[in-house]
């Protein structure tokens, strides 16, 4: 896949209320899924930022429902520069959707992790902080993978440990490279398949509190909001 993609900014679903100047965390869904997937997770989510949930720019293969942000094909699948061709895409929308935003984290989830994380391989500096749930970093070396280990942007990687959708050369990968790209934490999840759950969502919570610490004007609202 080399051909340049467009996401459809008409189905991208906002938080409701005011946006205005606040912090933005766009939700980046997985495989199958859409726009609607990831906004449920809102309530988990601090307060005081703007969300958008952004619907991925390609149809999967029939019968497959939902939207794909890259082609999974057979054991070759999930090719390096496919991730890439999303991410630069989704980078295409975030220069129309966020100009005004004074800074940028990204969550995504399985593919939408893997996209997450490319898209901050690719401008570094765009982002404050990614959330990765059940993804991976892509192999290869990227332009700006050094200034990426200059930068240190804060990344929070989460897992379960019964997870067999991504494959292990890719977590192990992953497991070597954030650390060297990235102020890393993270959590494996005990018996945790490919999904998330309520202890991975409060540590998720506890990250992007953190995020808005960093930001001038965030801290009122940091703490609140979270479902027990």
């Amino acid at each position: 896949m080399s051909e340049e993609l467009t996401i459809d900014d008409a189905a991208t679903r906002w938080m409701p209320g005011d946006r205005e100047g606040k912090p933005l965390l766009v939700l980046l869904h997985g495989y199958g899924a859409d726009e609607h997937d990831l906004i449920g997770l809102t309530p988990y989510l601090p307060t005081g930022i703007a969300v958008a949930s952004v619907a991925a720019p390609l149809d999967p293969p029939f019968p497959t429902p939902g939207r794909s942000w890259y082609p999974i094909e057979g054991l070759n699948g999930r090719r390096s520069e496919d991730v890439t061709v999303a991410a630069t895409a989704f980078l295409r929308w975030l220069d129309g959707a966020a100009d005004d935003a004074p800074s940028v984290a990204l969550l995504g989830f399985s593919q939408g992790a893997a996209v997450a994380l490319q898209t901050l391989r690719l401008a570094p500096e765009r982002l404050g902080a990614v959330v990765a749930l059940s993804g991976y970093v892509t192999p290869g070396d990227l332009p700006d993978d050094e200034a990426l280990r200059e930068l240190r942007t804060p990344v929070f990687w989460g897992r379960g440990s019964a997870d067999d959708v991504i494959p292990e050369a890719l977590i192990t990968h992953t497991s070597q490279w954030l650390p060297d790209h990235s102020t890393l934490s993270g959590r494996v999840y005990t018996g945790l398949t490919h999904s998330i759950s309520e202890d991975e969502l409060g540590d998720v919570h506890q990250f992007l509190a953190h995020w808005l610490d960093g930001l001038e004007g965030a801290r009122p609202n940091a703490t609140e909001g979270r479902t027990a």
